[in-house]
């Protein structure tokens, strides 16, 4: 029997080793955290992770799962995805006498779920964490798939581990109140899912923009799905990024030395990746990997998206400096995603920094 996407919660698995973590997506479904977490097994003993203005918004959505235990709140902001920001989490946990049987419940985006998720992971060696995340962007990609980590001055997501959750519960319903560059940020992120694995998923968003950004759920909701269905599987089957994971990186090695030589305040995550995608794809068209239409239709729908920060101001140097300390270099070689055609990538491993300089210079960055 079908399943209707508007009526009926999905559930997507992601299997990790011997573990399986469920991902339920639906409308309502964080109304419904308290019984999905009883019967994942996740103890009583439940710690809300979140910020002020999303605990404010959406914390009574959860309020029957956590009873009356206090909120941990960090401050809102990449910037603050610290080991400063976990510190603090640790200190709540301590003085509460926290235990093994305890929970992390990460409510936010993806800044509070990669800090509470680390803290989860990392406190008394790991107890039990679960997601509800309230952005685009952490629904379709930061919330899935067990990474966890903070940033560090030199560099984002340095610092971190993988650890999957007891569950994810996704309920588009809690995008109602993000604001459109917020939402917009995520959607880049569902482009990069098309481009590296659904020809149809990157049709859709270009064909459906209008409905998708008035959160009309006959798109948004099918686009969501898909999405974390496409994580799910390359996360089964690579979870700890030795290979196939590595697709997930496109748009991934620039975009993140662009958040890092502004100090995480200029761009949203999904802003710096659409940049990166489209120095990914430029690299793929000047090595001829890829048609020079196919690059031009990912160009047009970034910009249909709208409007990008500045990158004009920034030195192609100091870029190329955070690169090179990437964490997808590995032996000193550079893991390098770009796209064949919409819907397909490779992983190359040769990439000089002449041709980083040239598509940097061609992305409008300075000498």
């Amino acid at each position: 029997m079908a399943v209707d996407l508007l009526k009926d919660p999905v559930r997507v698995d992601v299997r990790g080793g011997s573990q399986i973590s469920p991902i339920w997506i639906g409308d309502g479904v964080s109304e419904r955290a308290a019984a999905l977490l009883d019967a994942q097994g996740v103890g009583p003993r439940r710690f809300v992770v979140s910020n002020p203005v999303v605990w404010r918004l959406h914390g009574g959505a959860i309020a029957p799962a956590v009873g009356r235990t206090e909120p941990i709140l960090i401050p809102d902001g990449e910037r603050y995805k610290t080991l400063q920001s976990v510190s603090r989490i640790y200190e709540v946990l301590i003085r509460a006498g926290a235990d093994r049987g305890s929970a992390v419940i990460a409510l936010g985006g993806g800044v509070i779920g990669d800090t509470a998720g680390f803290a989860a992971a990392t406190f008394l060696r790991g107890i039990a964490l679960a997601h509800v995340p309230t952005t685009l962007l952490a629904q379709v990609d930061s919330a899935i798939g067990g990474k966890v980590g903070v940033n560090h001055t030199l560099g984002k997501n340095l610092i971190g581990a993988f650890y999957q959750p007891a569950a994810v519960l996704i309920d588009p319903l809690l995008l109602g109140t993000l604001p459109r560059r917020e939402f917009r940020s995520g959607l880049y992120e569902v482009v990069k899912y098309g481009m590296i694995a659904s020809r149809d998923l990157f049709d859709r968003v270009a064909r459906d923009t209008t409905a998708i950004f008035n959160r009309d759920p006959a798109v948004l909701l099918p686009a969501i799905v898909e999405s974390c269905r496409i994580k799910a599987d390359v996360v089964s089957r690579d979870e700890r990024e030795g290979g196939l994971r590595r697709i997930l990186n496109f748009g991934h090695t620039v975009g993140h030395a662009l958040e890092a030589v502004t100090k995480y305040r200029r761009y949203r995550h999904g802003e710096a990746v659409a940049f990166g995608m489209l120095a990914a794809a430029d690299l793929a068209v000047a090595r001829g990997a890829l048609a020079e239409r196919e690059r031009q239709a990912l160009a047009r729908l970034i910009a249909q998206l709208g409007p990008l920060p500045p990158v004009g101001d920034l030195r192609v140097g100091d870029v190329l400096e955070v690169i090179r300390r990437d964490k997808k270099v590995v032996n000193g070689t550079l893991h390098f995603v770009i796209a064949i055609q919409i819907g397909a990538t490779i992983t190359i491993d040769d990439v000089t920094e002449a041709e980083l300089t040239a598509v940097l210079e061609r992305l409008g960055l300075k000498r």
